[in-house]
């Protein structure tokens, strides 16, 4: 695809013309009471409004999901932000990576001649996921955690236990974690002080949350409540390690569980002129790869490697990095066999900091991505979305800045 989208004319060449998200909020927090159908609506109606696009316009809506409770909420979403019947919708599951895979299969219909636009992303409620169980032999409920992952004689192991295995293989030390904890958290505060989250996220209200509970409650919910003002590098040298004895793997230097959602629009150039649209990113190429599911967490570097390598470009040629952070092992391994040194990537701070909302995570680092490019913006200047994904695989995705109007 990379190849192919270098020579597409106007009417095939997919283009990133908005992305919007809500606040990532803590599981069970300021969000605990919104399905997932309910956090996305108020995002496709931004996105909309965002493009000056009519709601019969769209001609998909593509979302990914990962622990929801099944059916469609891509379809029940747009349903609820007000789309017309005529709009059909599709979810998407690679786990970790939907959101993100989400805009790649959105970006691929325009690119196969798809007409209209798409609102493409991911959305994720863990505070309303409902609890699993699958029948035993007698035909009483077993609930379980979460689903498997790879075969048994693969090995399918917990994330954070994935996380481990990296460190070890890679040599990933616990001092390099902590200092990537630390940055994640200080450049989100940062970044939030500064404003550079406002004109992404669009506020919803909240919801009374009872006592001892992580959360304000009440109000407006407008802001990530994950980033601690409080975090030091004393304070996260007394985490001890919670995946393996004697590991680097702490639940400071780990993501937390949030829930939230993103998406983009995606369209043609043509068709992004026609709106009016001043500028957006192109879709130079996109990646899935699979690795071993031990390794769950390299997945991110194959698939970004395989694609730089395709496109002609090197990771020093990239201006844009974000990589989601599940684990902070994971993304300094990944940064590591890519060759992009860590203070390059997510400068508005990462999933360290803001959390993980599995299902729109990858769909965050798109709409990041977006906002960086335009508060600064440089003709042709490429970004680099990546995420690591259950099961050992890892999605990417090569953008353009590129002004089109």
């Amino acid at each position: 695809m990379a190849e192919q989208q270098r020579i597409l004319p106007d009417d095939r060449q997919p283009v990133i013309i908005a992305a919007r998200r809500t606040p990532v909020c803590r599981a069970n927090g300021a969000l605990k009471t919104w399905h997932a159908h309910e956090l996305l609506a108020p995002v496709l109606c931004s996105l909309l409004a965002d493009a000056g696009a009519a709601p019969e316009s769209v001609a998909d809506v593509v979302i990914g999901n990962a622990v929801g409770g099944g059916g469609n909420v891509a379809r029940l979403a747009a349903l609820e932000a007000g789309l017309p019947v005529s709009v059909p919708g599709v979810t998407v599951d690679r786990q970790c990576g939907s959101g993100l895979d989400a805009i790649v299969l959105a970006a691929q219909l325009v690119a196969a001649g798809g007409s209209g636009l798409y609102l493409a992303g991911g959305v994720e409620s863990i505070s309303t996921a409902p609890l699993r169980a699958r029948r035993s032999a007698l035909g009483d409920p077993e609930f379980f955690s979460r689903a498997q992952f790879a075969p048994k004689g693969l090995g399918d192991p917990d994330m954070g236990v994935a996380a481990e295995n990296v460190a070890a293989h890679f040599g990933i030390s616990r001092e390099r974690q902590d200092e990537l904890a630390l940055r994640s958290h200080r450049r989100a505060l940062a970044s939030a002080a500064a404003g550079m989250f406002d004109a992404e996220i669009v506020q919803l209200p909240g919801a009374p949350v009872p006592d001892g509970a992580v959360g304000t409650g009440g109000g407006t919910v407008s802001a990530d409540d994950g980033p601690r003002p409080g975090l030091t590098a004393a304070v996260l040298a007394r985490f001890p390690p919670v995946f393996a004895e004697g590991g680097t793997v702490t639940a400071g230097n780990s993501c937390f569980d949030a829930d939230g959602a993103a998406a983009a629009v995606i369209t043609s150039v043509q068709r992004a002129r026609e709106l009016g649209a001043a500028d957006g990113f192109l879709v130079r190429g996109t990646d899935t790869a699979g690795v071993d599911p031990q390794l769950l967490g390299i997945g991110a570097a194959a698939a970004a490697e395989r694609l730089l390598e395709r496109c002609g470009v090197t990771s020093a040629g990239v201006g844009l990095v974000e990589f989601n952070e599940a684990f902070a092992s994971q993304t300094l391994a990944c940064l590591d066999c890519l060759g992009i040194a860590p203070e390059r990537a997510n400068l508005d701070g990462g999933a360290l900091a803001l959390g993980h909302a599995y299902g729109a995570s990858g769909a965050v680092l798109v709409t990041r991505l977006l906002a960086q490019a335009r508060r600064n913006p440089v003709e042709g200047q490429l970004a680099l979305a990546m995420i690591s994904i259950a099961g050992g695989m890892g999605t990417a995705a090569l953008l353009e800045y590129r002004s089109i109007s």
